[in-house]
């Protein structure tokens, strides 16, 4: 049995992501697979790296052991709400305190850099409140899965990332909600036969 985190992005805990979330935990845990989660907005940091890369600012507890987690996965779900094309502010804060030179990429000589957090896959969930697939596909380019997808996990190493999008989300009733979060109780099983970890 292999390692999952669950990473929910959303800062309002009683939001659809939340739901999303504790959907992913509970039908993972059912499987017996071992399962951390992690809410962002629960998080206790400064979201400001208030002197970019040239001073390393000290990491609170909560993203100390954040990133204890991100390392003891072997499988990370990364679940967000589309805001103005991209994540939330306090998950890109997440990621800007976090993801850091020595942490989870190294920078090498020439230029090039290298991932620290290989080895590892992913799943990325994105609910959108007035956008529909073709429109974030056609018209916005998928923006915001480029930026997380390319721009930060597969540069830090991260590989076989997949992703789910639902929306728009103020076109769904309460039933096409309900029928998402049974929709969404077969991705546990999903992403354990993909990558072996059962």
């Amino acid at each position: 049995m292999k390692n999952i985190v669950v990473i929910n992005g959303h800062p309002d805990k009683e939001s659809f992501n939340s739901a999303i979330a504790q959907t992913y935990v509970t039908s993972a845990l059912y499987l017996g697979l071992h399962v951390r989660y992690i809410a962002i907005g629960e998080l206790d940091f400064n979201p400001n790296l208030a002197f970019g890369y040239r001073q390393r600012m000290e990491l609170e507890p909560d993203l100390i052991k954040a990133l204890e987690d991100l390392k003891w996965s072997h499988h990370q779900v990364w679940i967000h709400p589309l805001w103005w094309l991209g994540m939330p502010a306090i998950m890109k804060g997440f990621f800007d305190r976090l993801f850091l030179p020595g942490i989870t990429f190294k920078s090498n000589k020439g230029g090039s850099s290298e991932g620290l957090l290989t080895d590892k896959t992913a799943r990325i969930i994105t609910t959108a409140g007035d956008l529909s697939i073709d429109m974030y596909e056609e018209t916005y380019k998928s923006s915001g899965l480029v930026q997380l997808k390319k721009g930060i996990l597969e540069y830090c190493g991260v590989s076989s990332i997949e992703n789910n999008f639902i929306g728009p989300l103020y076109e769904l009733t309460e039933k096409d909600r309900k029928e998402w979060i049974e929709r969404l109780k077969s991705l546990p099983k999903i992403d354990a036969m993909q990558e072996s970890l059962l």
